[in-house]
């Protein structure tokens, strides 16, 4: 799959074939269960940051449009919409990679995670041109809601392509037999003209350029353009900054599993020979990426948002208004820092 499974890989080194040996022991009870209660708090999480950045943007986006915060929106929206497949895949690890929901599940929860990680991608990129954009034009008189306005379109093609790319996935990803177990994968029929394992392989070949180095390559000339024209103003250094740290902690966590996914293509085009050392890579470092790659998903509105001083602000408005015991703590930590700060009181004893 685009997110390849875990299963995938402990279960069948080529990932959706059937060839697997059906090694129960490729994936150790410990990391199975590490790796659920690792997407049971992703998901919290997640729906708890998502759902804020959405509210805080949307309240700041009505009074102030900017391309920048539809992007944004739009990477919230995406990523609420991925944490909540995680409960299935939560299952599915605990359950050592079984299925247990059903084919028609499978193909749409499959098909769910996978466009949600082209357009969280294809939202990241955007953000970057956007943002050289912005900056580069500084001295050109643009209108605002004309920027926001083309953002919103920018936005419905990008949900589009993400749509499209993410076909294939929701035509063959099935739940399939493998070794007498039920797995959800990614399976192409062998009908005697194309090969499964090179259809697999074409598959997983636009998984690492769509889904990764050729946005890796669009944003970082984007950077690298922005630090040559950038201006010195404080507040777009900051947005700068916050844009940056939330794409450099998307490819961080997406390098492994893509690094891996890269190995799988170049052995299934026959360019390098399959090895053991792949075999144990996919079987115990995959499921680790994985997770690793599924936590992005719940970080991206607390890079992004709560770096901004606006953001924050809003968000404790928000504790204020909704929770009295919040306001009265921070009210008594502000007289307790008062107190701290006071100059020292000189006073004079006599004999």
């Amino acid at each position: 799959s685009l997110r390849t499974r875990p299963h995938a890989a402990s279960k069948a080194p080529f990932w959706a074939d059937g060839d697997g040996d059906g090694d129960a022991d490729s994936s150790s009870v410990v990391v199975r269960v590490m790796i659920a209660c690792v997407y049971s708090v992703v998901c919290a999480l997640g729906l708890l940051g998502n759902s804020l950045a959405l509210y805080l943007l949307h309240s700041r986006y009505r009074q102030k449009q900017s391309s920048i915060n539809c992007f944004v929106m739009g990477l919230a929206i995406t990523d609420l919409q991925f944490v909540l497949t995680l409960p299935f895949w939560a299952v599915d690890t605990a359950l050592d990679f079984r299925w247990p929901f059903g084919r028609i599940m499978c193909k749409i929860i499959s098909s769910v995670t996978t466009m949600n990680m082209y357009a969280s991608v294809f939202f990241l990129t955007a953000m970057s041109v956007a943002r050289y954009y912005s900056i580069s034009s500084a001295l050109k008189m643009h209108s605002r809601k004309a920027a926001a306005a083309q953002a919103k379109w920018t936005s419905v093609c990008i949900w589009a392509v993400s749509l499209m790319v993410t076909l294939p996935h929701a035509i063959y990803s099935t739940s399939a037999q493998v070794s007498d177990e039920e797995l959800c994968l990614v399976r192409f029929p062998d009908s005697g003209t194309w090969d499964p394992q090179l259809l697999l392989g074409l598959y997983q070949l636009q998984k690492v350029l769509l889904g990764f180095l050729i946005p890796l390559i669009i944003i970082s000339v984007c950077y690298l353009l922005l630090l040559l024209t950038q201006g010195r103003q404080n507040r777009r250094s900051k947005v700068t900054k916050s844009i940056v740290i939330v794409v450099l902690s998307f490819f961080l966590c997406w390098l492994p599993n893509q690094a891996l996914t890269l190995w799988g293509v170049l052995i299934k085009f026959d360019l390098v020979p399959f090895s053991k050392a792949f075999y144990n890579a996919q079987a115990y470092a995959f499921p680790l990426t994985v997770c690793l790659a599924h936590t992005n998903s719940c970080l991206n509105p607390v890079l992004y948002c709560l770096i901004r001083k606006e953001f924050r602000a809003g968000l404790k408005e928000i504790l204020l208004q909704f929770t009295p015991s919040f306001r009265s703590f921070t009210h008594l930590l502000r007289r307790r820092t008062k107190v701290t700060e006071a100059p020292p009181v000189l006073v004079l004893r006599t004999q």
